[in-house]
């Protein structure tokens, strides 16, 4: 399956070994299928993402090597310490795509496993998420990097995450920022293309400026006043003038 992947063209390899956190986010692929799934990918060069929720799924995922776990809603520090051992990167992130869900249930009920079993699920999973965040960042050598779930139906809400690492789980506003810029692009592969500003450094010029500074008030990253990709400027409010 990896090598089908990786011949229509796919650069990184998601894999799911636990069940959603709304079915209780068990371990649902084996140890050596993860082992097989992320030696394959890495041979061929691609990068692994595991969505995992439970200690046990972050543990297996880790030790098969793969690049990256997303989410880790129920890990426990000695698989964080497992995690920075091996130099596994760690995406969890605030469960805002939770608070989404339960406060547009009407939306979303019915569908799949979203059932009043599964919006419980969520409404206790709520308060482990910062601790989660808290934890990681206190593990020594950990690569925590930014990321916002799928945002599903919450399009444009990105900086809230990055806020509520900040704010609820104590995280100092250029620690957070580091790892949504640099730290993420490394963890990309494309830390020679993007995430950082470095004068003859060759990198894209992908910029932002925004209404205050978020060294000191981190929602200053909800005033986007001005946007360039690539070098292109696609939004200038007036504040680079």
């Amino acid at each position: 399956m990896v090598r089908q992947r990786k011949a229509q063209g796919a650069d990184v390899i998601k894999l799911f070994a636990s069940a959603s956190i709304r079915e209780g986010g068990q371990q649902t692929m084996s140890d050596s299928q993860l082992v097989a799934a992320c030696g394959e990918a890495r041979a061929l060069g691609l990068r692994t993402l595991v969505h995992a929720h439970s200690a046990a799924a972050v543990r297996a995922a880790t030790m098969a090597g793969c690049t990256q776990v997303e989410h880790g809603i129920f890990v426990t520090q000695d698989v964080l310490s497992l995690m920075a051992a091996r130099g596994t990167y760690f995406d969890p992130q605030c469960a805002l795509v939770f608070r989404n869900y339960l406060d547009n249930r009407a939306r979303y009920e019915g569908i799949g496993n979203y059932t009043d079993s599964g919006f419980a699920a969520m409404e206790r999973a709520l308060p482990l998420a910062a601790a989660d965040i808290r934890m990681a960042l206190a593990t020594a050598g950990l690569k925590v990097v930014y990321g916002t779930d799928a945002v599903a139906g919450a399009d444009g809400h990105n900086a809230e995450d990055l806020i509520c690492r900040v704010e609820r789980a104590g995280e100092t506003p250029m620690h957070a920022i580091v790892a949504a810029t640099s730290l993420n692009a490394e963890a990309l592969g494309l830390g020679d293309r993007i995430g950082a500003i470095a004068p003859g450094g060759g990198l894209e010029a992908d910029i932002i400026a925004v209404d205050g500074d978020p060294l000191r008030d981190i929602t200053a990253l909800r005033r986007v006043s001005f946007v360039m990709k690539a070098g292109r400027v696609v939004r200038d409010d007036g504040v680079m003038r």
